[in-house]
């Protein structure tokens, strides 16, 4: 998989959540992932499509650090994910993206964003919307651990 198309998503996420949620992340390696299985409890995923390339990318937070980022984002915090949470993750997932795509047309690499869909649960999938390599990547908190997913079909 291209760094070009990767480091955008890394520089948006990093950003969103420092500015929206004062919430720092560390990043980790990124390894290749083969399986569906999310590792973490609540998904934000969005489908890419452009003339040149297709992707998706899926960002999954621990329920721990789902519910951190709720209470520096909007001042509530839940006991549990429920559908605000799931709305917040959604949300995180499409500024992330929107940002990797105003970074990645800088390069002539446009695309359209689908609108995020987000599932939750223990052991959830995250089935993406091409074949292509598969990247993940864990950012860690105090609070829990996200994990990047891009999936591109070049």
């Amino acid at each position: 998989m291209n760094v070009e198309f990767i480091n955008p998503f890394i520089a948006s996420l990093t950003n969103v959540l420092k500015t929206m949620a004062q919430t720092e992340l560390k990043p980790g390696k990124p390894k290749k992932k083969s399986d569906t299985i999310a590792h973490g409890d609540v998904s934000g995923m969005i489908g890419l499509v452009g003339e040149s390339i297709q992707g998706s990318l899926s960002i999954t937070f621990e329920e721990s650090l789902a519910l951190e980022i709720m209470h520096r984002m909007l001042g509530e915090k839940p006991t549990e994910i429920d559908d605000d949470v799931s709305d917040m993750v959604g949300e995180i997932a499409n500024m992330v993206c929107g940002g990797a795509k105003l970074a990645l047309a800088e390069h002539g690499h446009e695309f359209g964003m689908a609108t995020p869909i987000v599932v939750s649960g223990k052991n959830h999938s995250i089935n993406h919307l091409v074949d292509g390599p598969k990247m993940i990547m864990p950012f860690t908190h105090e609070c829990g651990t996200a994990y990047l997913e891009i999936c591109f079909n070049k």
